[in-house]
């Protein structure tokens, strides 16, 4: 039951974003291959991720310590660094980016594309960007909480709405800035990295203004659930003869 109360919060947001996106007349989603991506990843955050021992040792601060608008500032933007860095990462690291290439298979990127992350990635986030965040500072109860009500932003962000911020776009992550990070046209490759928090893509040089709707998607996307379990063994795997003929011989976001 704490379970179903801890991603209730989810559930509220992605219907409502789900049922703006429909009144928009937008295309229709990936949603099944979508919806059994997040129940995996429901199932290695609460079966596998407490198997793995995270950092317990001291932080630099105590959020106990701190009045709570501080102590919660600090890790929003710790945690948010981090993951930036795994993002890009994700786009470096070739095993890395075996696994992320099954968030960008999506043809049509929307709100329930947010949670289509391959299953193991919660485990190699406990050791290391959830680990060092904890190392910088401790977070009580009520900093998690309200991390995890900000952390929704990243479900609108993935929406498929016709919403661009413009000359603000470096403030926060919008559908538009996201969209281009997804596109399929080979000029907006490793752009626009941000979860939340752009100031990280303009500071090392990733950000760009979005502009236009671009395409979203792979050369090959899962079929099955069975696929999804061993999605970074087969992604680059032409499934029939006319895949092979039109798949790329690498990663398209994955730079050399």
């Amino acid at each position: 039951m704490d379970v179903f109360y801890a991603f209730l919060p989810q559930l509220v947001v992605v219907l409502v974003l789900l049922l703006i996106e429909q009144r928009k007349g937008q295309a229709p989603h990936d949603g099944w291959r979508n919806l059994q991506a997040t129940l995996l990843q429901i199932g290695s955050v609460v079966l596998l991720v407490p198997l793995l021992r995270g950092w317990t040792g001291p932080a630099l601060l105590d959020g106990a310590h701190l009045p709570f608008w501080a102590g919660f500032l600090i890790f929003f933007v710790v945690r948010d660094g981090l993951e930036w860095l795994f993002h890009v990462a994700q786009h470096r690291i070739p095993f890395l980016w075996a696994m992320h290439s099954l968030h960008h298979s999506d043809p049509n990127m929307s709100a329930l594309t947010t949670q289509r992350h391959y299953w193991a990635d919660p485990l190699i986030k406990q050791v290391t960007i959830w680990s060092a965040t904890l190392m910088v500072i401790t977070p009580t109860a009520a900093i998690y909480a309200a991390f995890g009500i900000a952390s929704l932003w990243n479900f609108f962000a993935h929406a498929d709405l016709p919403i661009n911020f413009g000359r603000w776009s470096w403030v926060l992550n919008s559908p538009a800035y996201h969209r281009r990070h997804h596109s399929t046209q080979p000029e907006h490759y490793d752009q626009n990295f941000a979860a939340v928090l752009p100031i990280f893509d303009l500071l090392c040089g990733f950000y760009r203004r979005p502009e236009g709707r671009p395409a979203t998607g792979m050369p090959r996307r899962p079929q099955s659930l069975g696929e999804m379990l061993i999605w970074p063994l087969i992604w680059n795997k032409p499934r029939v003869a006319e895949e092979k003929r039109d798949a790329p011989a690498s990663a398209p976001h994955l730079q050399a």
